[in-house]
């Protein structure tokens, strides 16, 4: 069978780019229908910017739920890559059964575990009395796809980290089609208002994951799918690997949850709802920034990953050096677009000159250090992939910990429109200690003859 891509023998640059960029396209058409969502839910007569509010609440708890995703999926990619490098293609089968046992448990735990508990979580996430409404509609029905939701976004890892990122690309784009068509129906020609747009997203999920999982037990992909020969310690090394992005996703859920409630706080009845809607646009192009942004870095671990347990130094390097420049140059276009196309961006929500006016300030705020982010991802997802999370994980909670004591400090000082000066401070202090540290780990990381590989999977 003819692979895709050949990730220990192909050039590194083409390989880089043949994986980087189906990867980035793939996250670019997730966060693009992830936006159409809130551009079609804006636009409905006379509710839309309240509805738009509402939504841009339940971002965080939905965005919190595919976190278990990367949890196991993230986790479980790398370690698998790492065994194919190493030529043990049955320790990696064994990888991905129990990561598909896993997500499946996990997809049942959290629905249950989540849908009593909706109104308390979306009121604390800073839903208000008017807003919370359209919250509720909109979360109860997604709730019900977490299965569809968790298995599409977690096992697409493990299609990815067998050299098939064109195949994962397509999954993401089938689902993003199809919900962009569904979106319009269901809100507009069937009035279902937001629980339209909900269950167009839940229809898209579902058809993502069919598409994932024949492929999986399909013929066409090297490891696939199999039952059986679960083991705990296994699987606690997975959520090992993959607690690094799943911290990242659900710390910077955190600090959305808090950005909304800093927000409500200081901004007050007679702001506070605006400046929320505010921040849900702001956080709509910050998407488009990060989303892609770690679609690069992330789909890139799979070349990491292998090499490493090829121990193939020289390959490890040398696609680093290819994946920050693809990352600083896509962060760098993002900042001058944000300056360029922000207005445009922002009109895409609201014609009301004073919130549009609002949200095109919080973009430029937002994005004023975006470019050293592109180092950050490389430094963080890189080391996740070579499963060196004891690197990775403090990296990325020492960005998040600068956040958040900028996001408390510079309200109190300032007033509310401050909030939004958090993410720039984290994005220069984040990198630059990355930047360090990475200096000093790597030659350790890559020193094969001190440093063993992982220890034996148990048989």
């Amino acid at each position: 069978m003819k692979l895709e891509n050949n990730l220990g023998a192909d050039p590194i640059r083409s390989l880089v780019w043949r994986i980087a960029i189906p990867s980035m396209l793939a996250q670019f058409v997730s966060v693009l229908y992830s936006i159409v969502d809130r551009i079609y839910i804006s636009n409905i007569p006379l509710i839309g910017e309240t509805a738009l509010a509402g939504v841009g609440v339940c971002g965080p708890v939905v965005t919190m739920l595919g976190a278990f995703a990367s949890l196991i999926g993230v986790g479980g990619a790398p370690l698998m890559s790492i065994r194919l490098g190493a030529g043990k293609a049955e320790e990696a089968q064994r990888i991905l059964a129990n990561g598909f046992l896993m997500l499946c448990i996990c997809a049942g735990i959290l629905t249950v575990a989540v849908f009593p508990m909706r109104h308390m979580m979306l009121m604390a996430f800073g839903a208000s009395e008017v807003t919370y409404p359209y919250a509720n509609a909109y979360f109860t029905v997604y709730l019900f796809g977490t299965v569809f939701n968790l298995l599409a976004l977690g096992m697409n890892q493990f299609i990815i980290c067998q050299g098939f990122s064109k195949v994962g690309m397509k999954s993401v784009v089938l689902g993003a089609v199809l919900n962009i068509i569904l979106d319009p129906v269901f809100i507009f020609w069937m009035d279902m208002g937001v629980v339209g747009a909900a269950l167009a997203t839940v229809l898209s999920q579902m058809a993502s994951c069919g598409y994932v999982l024949r492929f999986l037990f399909g013929p066409k992909v090297p490891v696939r799918i199999t039952f059986g020969r679960y083991h705990w310690r296994l699987m606690g090394r997975i959520l090992a690997i993959g607690f690094t992005p799943f911290a990242i996703i659900a710390v910077d859920n955190v600090m959305i949850i808090s950005m909304n409630s800093i927000l409500q706080r200081y901004g007050g009845a007679a702001l506070g709802d605006q400046l929320v809607t505010c921040a849900t646009i702001a956080q709509s192009f910050m998407l488009i920034v990060t989303m892609p942004l770690g679609g690069i870095s992330a789909g890139t671990q799979t070349i990491l990953a292998f090499n490493y347990g090829a121990r193939r130094r020289d390959r490890v390097l040398e696609a680093e050096k290819h994946i920050l420049l693809m990352c600083v140059g896509y962060v760098a276009l993002l900042f001058v677009l944000a300056r360029l196309a922000g207005p445009l961006f922002v009109r895409l929500f609201t014609a009301e000159p004073d919130l549009a006016a609002e949200a095109f300030s919080a973009i430029k705020v937002c994005t004023l250090a975006i470019i050293p982010l592109g180092a950050q991802y490389v430094v963080v997802d890189g080391l996740t992939g070579m499963g060196q999370v004891q690197f990775a994980l403090p990296l990325s909670f020492f960005r998040k910990g600068v956040y958040f004591a900028a996001l408390m400090a510079l309200p109190l000082f300032f007033g509310a429109r401050a909030a939004f000066y958090a993410e720039p401070v984290s994005d220069v202090l984040g990198p630059l200690v990355s930047l360090l540290v990475y200096r000093l780990a790597m030659k350790k990381v890559l020193n094969f003859e001190e440093l063993p590989l992982h220890e034996r999977l148990p048989a």
